[in-house]
């Protein structure tokens, strides 16, 4: 058989030619990766993009979750938040791994020694709650802190069924703790059955269990539990802001007092602090406080 002949196809263009059609092409590629660049600096994509970290308290969550939402949308900055609990997120800042730690409770003196400053942003109710099958409605501060340290121990002496109370509370560390224990005079009293590291679990907790009692944030509270009356006073924005709800505590924004923020995160504080961002602290379910 005949052996066929194979045709190489040959460019048309002769060495020169190559050679100036290949400068030709990495310029258009230097060209488009310099246009690429410029649009990610004009846009502010990649690693760039301003941030404002923050770190602590859980039970601060919603409100800080809006405020954050509402600044990125008019500045386009973004806020992380970091939830560890009020205890991490003021060692957080002293350390400078944060820009503004989250405290629901008020900084200790020794704090305040080591150079720290605390800004009060808002006020929260602690809610003592129980499961919606729970008959008792109403409890006074004596009666409540009665409980938690274990000189009542069944439903049926304060009028509830007869059952064992499971106490529930967070861990220590925890803004929502130290303000509970503060407030009932219980601070290393406390006889828990289980100390939880968040607000959600705590709701989850006594949910789920019809002899449990435990305290959360009021903004936080779910129709899943119920909240009880403390002497008579339901926990509300309204019973808050006058005071006849005594069981509530400040929601601290904590800084360093010799290091300036960055830019971002001073905008950010200056923010939230003002007038401007009161309804959306309100609707967060805490009540502003300037």
């Amino acid at each position: 058989m005949p052996q066929r002949e194979i045709l190489i196809p040959k460019s048309d263009l002769g060495p020169n030619a190559l050679a100036k059609e290949k400068k030709k092409m990495k310029r258009i590629v230097s060209l488009i990766t310099v246009v690429t660049l410029i649009v990610c600096a004009l846009t502010g994509c990649g690693a760039g993009k301003e941030t404002v970290a923050t770190d602590g308290s859980t039970s601060m969550n919603k409100v800080i979750g809006a405020l954050g939402e509402a600044f990125e949308a008019e500045n386009g900055i973004t806020v992380t938040y970091n939830a560890t609990g009020s205890g991490a997120g003021i060692q957080a800042v002293q350390e400078g791994r944060c820009d503004i730690g989250l405290s629901s409770r008020d900084l200790k003196d020794e704090e305040k020694a080591n150079g720290l400053e605390g800004t009060v942003l808002a006020f929260d109710g602690i809610a003592i709650i129980v499961n919606p099958e729970n008959p008792v409605s109403d409890l006074d501060v004596e009666t409540i802190a009665k409980i938690y340290t274990g000189e009542i121990s069944n439903w049926k002496e304060v009028g509830g069924n007869d059952a064992e109370i499971v106490l529930i509370g967070r861990e220590a560390g925890s803004g929502t703790r130290d303000g509970f224990e503060s407030i009932t005079d219980t601070e290393d009293k406390c006889k828990y059955r289980q100390e939880l590291t968040s607000t959600g679990d705590v709701i989850t907790t006594v949910a789920g269990n019809p002899a449990a009692v435990g305290y959360a944030s009021l903004a936080s509270v779910k129709d899943t539990v119920k909240a009880l009356k403390v002497d008579g006073v339901t926990p509300s924005e309204e019973t808050i802001k006058d005071g006849s709800y005594v069981v509530q505590r400040p929601f601290v924004l904590v800084t360093k007092k010799d290091a300036t923020l960055s830019e971002s995160a001073s905008k950010f504080f200056d923010y939230i602090t003002s007038a401007e961002a009161n309804d959306i602290i309100s609707g967060a379910g805490v009540v502003p406080a300037n």
